[in-house]
């Protein structure tokens, strides 16, 4: 983890991180929804290499579960999303990582915050199973991966963090719906 870690602290010094976008564009401002800067990363970029590593456990993992996942066939992923919240109170309103049918089934995201705690830091990801009322928190603890479905079945949110907090997100594509995306 520490290591991970090291390769994100360093990309985030390049200044190569934007302001987060979103999947459709329903607000004047993106800064109103979400507060995060992200940059993308293959794997194979110079100082990358532990996020490489990161990324053969998640395929790994997530391959050991193929064909153990509902209907889904995992054929293929994202690049990594390496997100940071400034820690000024800059959060990710309630949404849904795949409203609109582009593939993505399931949502892998690894914690790279040390000495975190929710009472002091804030930036918990809150999650809606089903899309009902009650919820879980989950704490950005370093060295935690999560994983969940991503469409309709689990909005969430990221709650304003006050201190700077990272993460690493992997989406996996079905092979049905990212070809019928495609199509599209």
């Amino acid at each position: 983890g520490l290591g991970i870690l090291d390769n994100v602290k360093a990309l985030h010094k390049t200044g190569k991180f934007t302001d987060g976008q979103l999947v459709s564009q329903k607000s004047d401002s993106t800064k109103d929804i979400r507060g995060d800067k992200i940059t993308w990363i293959e794997g194979r970029e110079p100082g990358c290499e532990k996020i490489r590593f990161l990324m053969s456990r998640m395929d790994d993992l997530v391959r050991h579960c193929n064909g153990k996942l509902g209907n889904y066939t995992i054929n293929g992923r994202t690049k990594a999303m390496v997100a940071c919240y400034p820690g000024n109170g800059t959060g990710y309103v309630r949404h849904v990582d795949n409203p609109n049918g582009d593939g993505r089934c399931v949502t892998c995201i690894y914690y790279l915050n040390k000495d975190w705690t929710a009472k002091e830091h804030g930036g918990l990801l809150r999650i809606f199973p089903e899309g009902k009322a009650q919820f879980a928190d989950i704490e950005p603890r370093f060295d935690r991966l999560l994983l969940f479905w991503s469409d309709r079945r689990n909005p969430h949110e990221v709650q304003p963090a006050f201190a700077t907090r990272y993460a690493i997100t992997v989406w996996y594509f079905d092979a049905d719906e990212r070809a019928r995306a495609k199509e599209k």
